[in-house]
């Protein structure tokens, strides 16, 4: 048995950006439950950049999955953060490299002239925010999908009650 593949699905890989806070709603909803290891986020100082590298289940591939009765996909998806002039973390131990976090949401808090906050909301309280000059955020997936470990698509049942 062989991971699926982009051909399989007819689907190209996504490569999306937002610029504003509509188009991050778009991004945000394809990124809940990502999951990476807190080895993974990176902030560039220098390059005012922050950065993850991800495995993001494909919402958008969930309907021809269940469709189709095949198993759900994941794939991993870089996601890119520009002009982050701080951040900050809530919740996280930084020195905890084995650390796996689930990302829950991305949310952006406008300030003065476009700048802002943009917050990764994370399970269990943690959180991630950027103080950014702008919305510049790009998702971009790097590999191949593959079969979800789980086979189960991420459920909320909190949420939905």
């Amino acid at each position: 048995m062989s991971d699926a593949s982009f051909a399989d699905g007819r689907d190209a890989p996504l490569r999306l950006q937002a610029l504003d806070a509509e188009d991050l709603e778009v991004i945000s909803a394809l990124v809940q439950d990502a999951v990476f290891p807190i080895t993974e986020m990176r902030l560039q100082r220098r390059k005012r950049r922050f950065a993850v590298l991800m495995n993001r289940f494909r919402w958008e591939d969930r309907p021809a999955a269940e469709r189709l009765g095949r198993a759900f996909e994941r794939v991993q998806s870089l996601l890119v953060i520009e002009d982050v002039l701080a951040a900050a973390t809530q919740g996280l131990d930084l020195s905890d490299r084995d650390m796996v976090l689930s990302l829950l949401s991305l949310s952006f808090e406008p300030g003065a002239d476009g700048a802002g906050r943009l917050v990764l909301t994370l399970a269990g309280d943690g959180a991630v925010a950027l103080e950014v000059e702008c919305i510049a955020v790009t998702l971009a997936d790097v590999t191949r999908p593959y079969r979800a470990p789980s086979g189960r698509a991420p459920a909320h049942p909190d949420a939905e009650a």
